[in-house]
C-alpha cells in the first residue's frame, strides 16, 4: 500500500481515497494573530479570510498573494456567501451580522434579540432558501482580545435562524457555546459545534447533529467527538463527509460519524474551506497562518471553474 506524507493520518482506509499519496500540506500565508472565516470566492480566485485580533479582513490569490481586504474590520470572525454572491459575517465588536453589498457599503442584518444586544456572532451559514443560520456564543465579550469585554445580556449563548424578510427567532438555546455550524449537502442536517470545554473541563468537546424540518431544528444527538482539543469551523463535501477543526489539525468524519483520517496541521486550526480553481483545494486557518492542501473531493458548497464559489 502506497505510504501517505506525514501531514495524513488514516484511521479508515476511505480515507486514502479523499487524499493523494503526494499533496503536500502548504503554508501559503503567515505572520497574523489569530486567524478565522475562511471563505471562497470563485468569481474572483481569491480567499477571504479574518485576523480577528488584528481587526482586518485579509485575502490571498495565486497571482497576488496576500493583501488586506478591509481594515477596520470589527473584530470579523465567521464569514460565507448569500446565494447573491455577497460576503455575509459576524463581528465580535458591533456584536452583529452584517452583509457587504455589492457597492462595498455594509447592511446590519441582526445586532439583537427582543431588544438586548446579542452575544457575539461567531460563524454564519446561508441555505438555499435564503435562510442565515448563525451562532452567537460569548468569545468576543470575555476579553479584549476578540472584541470588548462586557456583561453578557442574553440568558443563553443560542443558535439564532435568519429569515430573509429579517425575522430572528432562537434555533436552538442548550449550548454551552455554540461555534462552527454547516449543512449536510442535501440540507437535511445542521452539524454545530459545541467548543464549551473551552471554558468548562465537563462541557464534552463534540458536534452534535441536528434534522431540519420546516425550518425547524429537531436534536438528533452527537454526530462525532473531536479527540484533540475542540471543535470549531466545519465543512462538508459532496459526499457528505465532514471536515473539522481541531487542535491537532482536521478530523474528517464519515456521514455516519466515524473518524476517517486527519490531516495534521503544526498550529492549531480554527476553519477551514474548499476552494481553488477545481474546488479541491483546502483552505485551513491556523492561528497565526494559513494552509493549502489539495483533497480529492469536492466542498458541497463550491461551483468551479469560471463560476462563483461558495464555501
Amino acid at each position: 500500500m502506497i505510504t501517505l506524507p506525514p501531514h495524513l493520518e488514516v484511521h479508515d482506509d476511505r480515507f486514502r481515497a479523499l487524499t493523494h499519496p503526494i499533496s503536500q500540506l502548504e503554508r501559503i500565508a503567515q505572520g497574523f494573530t489569530w486567524t478565522e472565516g475562511p471563505v471562497w470566492f470563485g468569481d474572483r480566485d481569491v480567499l477571504l479570510f479574518s485576523d480577528i485580533p488584528s481587526r482586518r479582513i485579509m485575502q490571498w490569490s495565486e497571482t497576488t498573494g496576500v493583501s488586506l481586504y478591509r481594515a477596520e474590520s470589527g473584530f470579523n470572525n465567521g464569514n460565507t456567501r448569500d446565494r447573491q454572491g455577497r460576503l455575509i459575517g459576524c463581528r465580535h465588536g458591533a456584536r452583529d451580522v452584517v452583509r457587504t453589498e455589492y457597492d462595498g457599503s455594509i447592511t446590519v442584518l441582526a445586532d439583537q434579540f427582543e431588544g438586548k444586544r446579542l452575544n457575539s456572532p461567531n460563524d454564519v451559514v446561508v441555505s438555499s432558501d435564503g435562510v442565515i443560520w448563525f451562532t452567537d456564543p460569548t468569545y468576543g465579550i470575555i476579553s479584549d482580545f476578540e472584541g470588548y469585554r462586557a456583561t453578557p445580556v442574553q440568558p443563553t449563548q443560542n443558535v439564532y435562524r435568519l429569515s430573509p424578510e429579517g425575522a430572528l427567532t432562537i434555533a436552538v438555546s442548550d449550548f454551552t457555546q455554540p461555534n462552527g455550524l454547516c449543512f449536510s449537502p442535501d440540507e437535511t442536517i445542521l452539524y454545530i459545534a459545541e467548543s464549551g470545554s473551552s471554558h468548562d473541563d465537563s462541557v464534552a468537546s463534540v458536534i452534535r447533529q441536528f434534522k431540519v424540518e420546516g425550518g425547524v431544528l429537531i436534536d438528533e444527538g452527537v454526530f462525532a467527538t473531536i479527540d484533540q482539543g475542540l471543535p470549531d469551523g466545519m465543512r462538508c463535501d459532496a459526499a457528505g463527509n465532514l471536515w473539522s477543526s481541531a487542535a491537532d489539525g482536521v478530523h474528517c468524519f464519515a456521514p455516519d460519524g466515524t473518524l476517517l483520517g486527519k490531516i495534521l496541521v503544526p498550529e492549531i486550526v480554527s476553519n477551514l474551506c474548499f476552494g481553488g480553481p477545481d474546488g479541491r483545494r483546502m483552505f485551513i486557518t491556523g492561528t497565526t497562518s494559513v494552509y493549502r492542501v489539495f483533497v480529492d473531493t469536492e466542498g458541497a458548497e463550491s461551483w468551479t471553474r469560471g463560476r462563483m464559489s461558495r464555501c
